[in-house]
């Protein structure tokens, strides 16, 4: 029943009244917000926002999947792919060197679980890789959202997190790593105080746990 219930709740799109309200609050606090009904239009803004010859961190995620994004990222000759050098490391002896790609590169392209009516972003994690460079580390960060994961306050989304998102990553990680996930790492961002720095791409699909 449980679960049956969180897939309902969870999977619904967004009204148009409470996209107006998270928009609000989170421009209110300094994170910058466009909205598209298509993940085609989604996909050519976020392409458009990266400047050229950027180093650019697609964080693992289901919702950057579905726009072709982790493809396009990675053989774009306008810009460079963190996630192409890396896979040119040996992690046995260039970890350190591998950590510091991650964590500070000069655009940030990833999603979060949830973003509540008062504008807070909830990110939840197993390793934190895409942590580091979301708090600070990356100049710019573009997180693409589908309107399914608003929810209307922070214990509302922290009850999507472990009851909705992560059974469904726990089961594509068993299928795609060989062992399960976990909520090991849980980031909330209540603002942003550089103007700019911060885009929520919200698409009015479902997109992504």
């Amino acid at each position: 029943m449980t679960t049956n219930l969180s897939q309902s709740e969870f999977t619904h799109l967004a009204s148009e009244k409470q996209i107006e309200q998270t928009v609000q609050a989170l421009q209110t606090h300094g994170i910058h917000v466009v909205i598209f009904a298509t993940i085609e239009e989604a996909r050519t803004f976020v392409l458009d926002l990266i400047p050229t010859g950027a180093q650019v961190y697609d964080a693992p995620s289901r919702t950057l999947e579905a726009l072709g994004l982790p493809e396009q990222i990675e053989h774009a000759n306008r810009f460079q792919s963190v996630r192409a050098r890396l896979s040119t490391f040996d992690p046995m002896t260039q970890r350190h060197e591998m950590r510091k790609l991650v964590a500070a590169p000069d655009v940030l392209v990833g999603s979060v679980q949830a973003i509540t009516e008062q504008g807070e972003v909830l990110i939840a994690s197993a390793s934190g890789s895409q942590l580091g460079a979301a708090v600070f580390g990356a100049s710019t960060v573009i997180w693409v959202v589908g309107t399914q994961k608003l929810v209307r306050t922070r214990e509302d989304g922290l009850r999507r997190i472990h009851t909705y998102s992560l059974p469904l990553e726990n089961e594509r990680a068993q299928h795609v790593y060989g062992q399960g996930s976990a909520i090991n790492k849980l980031l909330t961002i209540n603002a942003e105080h550089e103007p700019g720095r911060i885009t929520v791409v919200l698409v009015k699909q479902q997109l992504g746990f």
